[in-house]
């Protein structure tokens, strides 16, 4: 029995801290998961937490995890592992039976679940933690009381640290459909051989006041336009594909609204693209992205100002170096999928990522803009405006 209850710690223990690595190294990605469990709950007001809520239980995975396989103090973590994993169940079993929450994101964008893997995984693990929870009383310690308060203080910190320096650079792993290297058009795209979805055209009528569906193989066979009122018509799903693209609803818009995604992105010219979504705080980026514009235009490189801002309030007081940038409009949700870190800079030519920087690593790039070749000519883009 006591070798079956160290496996099962062991086993325990790795799964945590793997699950709370994998998330830690994108927290906001965890977090926006979270806003959309609240969305669907309307918890919305909830919002402006989820970051502290999303580095706090990533942070705990990990210490769980090594408390679990060092032993110390299992009566304390048994009940903590406990709770968080029937939490995680519910969390996971809702996804999967309410059919509103894709998935749970359990191990983040790197490796992907759906709905059901993961809530069979939290089934599995809640067996598991059961199990120590019922032995936590013949658990002993793997190390002394001072090497474990050393192990779990050196966990600690590094989770909190770690995750602090993805937050202001960027993922150390980029899982993100966005990643270097990507092709923005392919990846709008169904993948090939992916299976689209399986719809039928189903009509509702109105009928003695009540509504009533059928398709244009079963019509009632009392229809008549006198009895039946036509409401509506809409496809419905009879089976669900799996030609959904990797980068959804990434539209960009110019100041008059017409829509110059698929033109820019086939550009092939170098391009920098600044991804800022609600705001901006002023800093020491925004000397280092005028010095890299301005290298930038020196090779006839232009830049476009990515946003969800409407543009009127940029120009009140921006900073100097947004005038070097074309401002485009976006939606807020493809801004944050696309850049982990407010703003981020992207090098993109003919669609392709080629690299990105937080606005903490814009030396990076006033490096990498010096070292280009430069394009031909001028992109046609227009300036933001004159100061």
């Amino acid at each position: 029995m006591r070798i079956l209850l160290n496996i099962t710690r062991i086993i325990v223990g790795l799964l945590f801290i793997f699950s709370g690595l994998v998330k830690a190294n994108d927290p906001l990605g965890l977090s926006y998961k979270m806003q959309e469990f609240f969305e669907v709950w309307g918890w919305s007001f909830l919002d402006n937490y989820t970051l502290a809520f999303s580095v706090a239980m990533i942070a705990f995975e990990i210490i769980a995890g090594v408390a679990v396989l060092v032993g110390w103090q299992m009566r304390l973590f048994s009940w903590l592992l406990l709770l968080l994993i029937v939490f995680f169940t519910f969390l996971t079993g809702y996804a999967l039976f309410s059919g509103k929450v894709r998935e749970c994101g359990c191990f983040g964008d790197c490796i992907p679940l759906t709905a059901d893997q993961s809530f069979m995984k939290d089934l599995i693990l809640l067996v598991l933690i059961g199990f120590i929870f019922w032995k936590r009383n013949s658990i002993r310690p793997a190390l002394n009381a001072t090497y474990s308060l050393a192990a779990l203080f050196f966990t600690t910190v590094f989770s909190f640290a770690f995750q602090w320096y993805v937050l202001v650079h960027l993922p150390v792993k980029d899982c993100l459909p966005y990643k270097i290297g990507n092709n923005i058009v392919e990846k709008m795209q169904p993948p090939p051989g992916s299976i689209p979805d399986s719809t039928v055209i189903t009509f509702v009528y109105e009928k003695a006041g009540k509504q009533v569906e059928f398709t244009a193989d079963n019509f009632p066979a009392d229809y008549d336009e006198a009895t039946y009122k036509f409401v509506k018509r809409y496809d419905k799903v009879v089976r669900k594909g799996n030609a959904s693209p990797a980068i959804k609803d990434f539209s960009l818009q110019t100041y008059f609204g017409n829509d110059t995604t698929q033109a820019l992105l086939n550009e092939d010219q170098y391009q920098l693209y600044l991804f800022l979504k609600n705001g901006y705080t002023l800093g020491e980026w925004t000397n280092v992205l005028n010095l890299v514009m301005r290298s930038a235009a020196q090779k006839h490189i232009q830049g476009y100002l990515v946003t969800n801002v409407p543009i009127e309030n940029l120009r009140i007081d921006p900073p100097d170096v947004f005038y070097a940038f074309m401002p485009l409009r976006c939606d807020a949700t493809a801004i944050k999928t696309a850049a982990r870190a407010n703003p981020a800079l992207f090098l993109v030519k003919k669609g392709t990522i080629l690299n990105k920087w937080s606005y903490a690593d814009l030396e990076n790039a006033l490096l990498v803009v010096n070292h280009l070749p430069g394009n031909a000519a001028n992109s046609n883009g227009q300036q933001l405006g004159e100061k």
